[in-house]
């Protein structure tokens, strides 16, 4: 159920017997000279609508820009600052809340949001909101990535290229692949330029890989991309159906000593 083709009765109906709510992330952000700045909430919304479509929850709007200064040396490239964006993504969250979700998973396909996501789903159950977590793609089903692509690339690889290939192959510029493999970093595990003596020594996407993108991209397909698709998309089923299941006492802050303070004063 997507949420904005809904009428106000309709809504209402669904709250009345379930409270899980999808919200799909991404970016709008460099992917190299083959994919889409488009590339992450296209890969987000995809998930998320067939998700909800299998499983009948709540599907928000996409959130379509992220936290991507680090890739603003790159034409074309939008973000927002951290705190701006923890705090939007926590507002549009507790909007939910009063409309009575309680429990909200939400479908990322942006490296840079995941650890604000997970500061906001910890400030919302912290203050006894609802329940948040950030679910990552790629993270769900790691065994397969590895199994598909020898050089599976952090950003902008075949992965991601496979993915759109499947989702909106019209947007791929397929003469492209090879430019991205060459001009980008093909290995990532032995780019001596990203570390000194243990130190991370970047910040940038332009300080890795001079076209912005990793791994081989001439390994992506389209057939692999419907295979990546569909067992992420099983992956979030499993995870939005146990989070259903989950008593809402049991998802939120534990309380934090035990014996609670006073407890063993006499009345």
């Amino acid at each position: 159920m997507y949420v904005a083709d809904q009428t106000w009765p309709e809504l209402a109906d669904y709250v009345a017997e379930e409270s899980v709510a999808i919200v799909p992330l991404g970016s709008t952000e460099q992917h190299g000279p083959h994919l889409p700045l488009a590339t992450d909430h296209l890969i987000a919304e995809g998930l998320a609508r067939e998700a909800a479509d299998r499983t009948g929850f709540l599907c928000t709007p996409t959130v379509n820009v992220g936290v991507s200064p680090h890739h603003r040396q790159f034409h074309g490239t939008m973000w927002v600052d951290a705190p701006q964006f923890r705090d939007y993504v926590e507002s549009m969250t507790r909007n939910l809340a009063y409309h009575g979700i309680d429990r909200v998973v939400y479908v990322n396909a942006h490296g840079g949001n995941v650890e604000h996501l997970r500061e906001v789903g910890r400030r919302l159950r912290d203050d006894g909101t609802l329940y948040a977590v950030e679910w990552m793609w790629n993270e769900s089903i790691p065994e397969l990535v590895d199994e598909v692509f020898e050089q599976n690339g952090p950003h902008g690889g075949p992965k991601e290229t496979a993915m759109i290939q499947h989702l909106a192959p019209e947007l791929v510029r397929d003469d492209q692949l090879e430019a991205a493999r060459d001009g980008g970093v093909r290995d990532i595990e032995s780019a001596e330029h990203l570390r000194q003596n243990g130190a991370r020594t970047f910040y940038d996407a332009v300080e890795n890989s001079e076209n912005g993108v990793f791994g081989d991209q001439t390994d992506a397909t389209a057939e692999i991309g419907a295979r990546l698709f569909e067992a992420a998309t099983e992956q979030l089923v499993e995870l939005l159906e146990w989070l259903d299941e989950q008593r809402y006492e049991d998802l939120m802050t534990p309380a934090h000593v035990d014996p609670q303070p006073g407890s063993r004063r006499a009345d």
